[in-house]
Parts: C-alpha cells; structure tokens; sequence
C-alpha cells in the first residue's frame, strides 16, 4: 500500500474516545479498520494524527499537510461534530474545509473515505436543534465526496446508528460496539474482502424503558457532561488543550489476540 498504508485525521471519534484499548489509552474504529486491513496486507503502516476537540479547520491545518508529507494510500477523514455543537457553526464553512481536505488528498493519488453524520436528535430530545445543522453539512459531505470520488459511509437514517447502546454516556462518542460498526462500515465503503451491510442491522430489541427512567437519564446527563462541557467553552478550553496525536508516527500493525472488554 506505499510507504505508509493508513492515516487517520480527525477528532475524538478518529482518536477512539470511547473505546478503551485494554492498557489506558483508546482504540476506536480506526485502529480497528487498521487491523482489519493488516490482514489483508501484513506489512501495513498506519499512523493517527487525530486530537480530540479539534474543529474542522484545525484538522485541515494542523493534520492534513502531515497527513500527505506519509504518502499513504488510504486516509480517513471523520471532523466536524465538535463544529456543529458550537453556536458560530456554518455548513458553509465546515464543508469548504472538509471539501479542502478531500481535494488536496485525491490530488496526492490517496484513497479517500469519509462519514455523514446522524441524526442527533435521536439520541436526545435536547439535541433537536442541531438536526437542521446536521442536514446541511450532511449535504454539503455528500456533494463534496461525490465531487472528488470520496468513499462514504451514509450513517443518517439508519436506525442502529442513534441506538443508545452504540453510544457512550455522554451521547456524544461511540462506545465499543459504536466503533465496531464504524470500522465496519468503513470496510465496506472501501469494498473490502469479507465486509458486507451487517453494521447497518438493528441490534436485538431490548428493554422498553419508561418515561421517567429516560427524563431521569437525561437529567443525569445535563449534570455530569453538558455541564462541565459549557463551563470549558466559557473559559475558552477544550478537551483538546495540550494534547497530541496519540501514533503520529506510521508504524506495524499488530492486531490485538483478544478483544478488549
């Protein structure tokens, strides 16, 4: 695949906030589509410049000029989320930088992928404010992928993707079984032997849950995540401040012998 056959540019989800690699750090879907693709080719490199909190234009300036000085032949590109939850956010804007992204990367001969995001308004009735926002740079995604011969991966309006039991608490990152389908469904945008559509299947039904116990849920989850989420942004801080990408450096993949729990 090149000198260097994967790099992953993006934010938390890239990073793998959410999905604890077993020794302290995080693992996440592009760890895992890196695993997938070292069995395909075992002398795979794979670096990951992704920094949670980054918006948009800080992944294009910060990431994507290292990104493409590693050759690689396959990139993901996954940002914005921590755009569409500001309220200076403009589709405008963050689909120019993503479509800056998508452009610059073909140009240098990469495989290119990305997402749509869901319908955020699933997760939580609070969040149904954002839904327009998500639409519009959802659009945006689609035209710029279809403009550069981007793989994409079509997550809004599969039922699956906004199930509680992909996310984790603070409704804002992929649990385990989240970046599972993620990486999963990333294999099959890039045709990969042995992907198929299985990510986008609904889970077992579960338990109904009633009326109160979700507004109890929802209370909690004001309290213990919304909460110190508006107290950073008022002190202009970040998830982000003074962290760095966690392999930015292409190197072996070694698949992991176990799953982590």
């Amino acid at each position: 695949m090149g000198p260097t056959g994967y790099v992953a540019i993006g934010d938390s989800q890239t990073e793998g906030v959410g999905d604890p690699d077993g020794s302290g750090g995080w693992r996440g879907f592009a760890d895992r589509l890196a695993e997938q693709l070292a069995g395909l080719t075992p002398d795979l490199h794979y670096a990951n410049l992704a920094v949670r909190g980054r918006f948009a234009r800080q992944v294009r300036d910060e990431q994507l000029d290292v990104a493409l000085a590693l050759r690689p032949a396959l990139v993901t590109v996954v940002a914005g989320m921590n755009d569409l939850v500001r309220p200076s956010f403009s589709a405008t804007e963050v689909g120019a930088c993503l479509d800056d992204m998508f452009a610059e990367l073909t140009a240098s001969g990469a495989r290119v992928a990305t997402l749509t995001f869901p319908d955020l308004s699933q997760l939580t009735p609070i969040l149904r404010p954002l839904r327009h926002r998500v639409l519009d740079l959802n659009a945006s995604i689609r035209t710029s992928a279809a403009r550069h011969g981007v793989a994409l991966v079509d997550t809004f309006g599969y039922s699956v993707i906004t199930d509680s039991r992909l996310w984790c608490p603070d409704r804002l990152h992929a649990n385990p079984v989240g970046h599972a389908r993620i990486a999963a469904a990333f294999a099959q945008a890039l045709g990969l032997p042995g992907s198929d559509d299985s990510w986008s299947r609904p889970l077992p039904a579960g338990e109904r849950r009633t009326v109160v116990s979700r507004v109890a849920d929802d209370l909690g989850w004001l309290a213990r995540f919304v909460g110190p989420w508006v107290y950073r942004r008022v002190r202009g801080r970040s998830s982000g401040d003074h962290r760095v990408a966690k392999r930015p450096t292409p190197i072996p993949v070694i698949p992991p012998t176990t799953e982590p729990a």
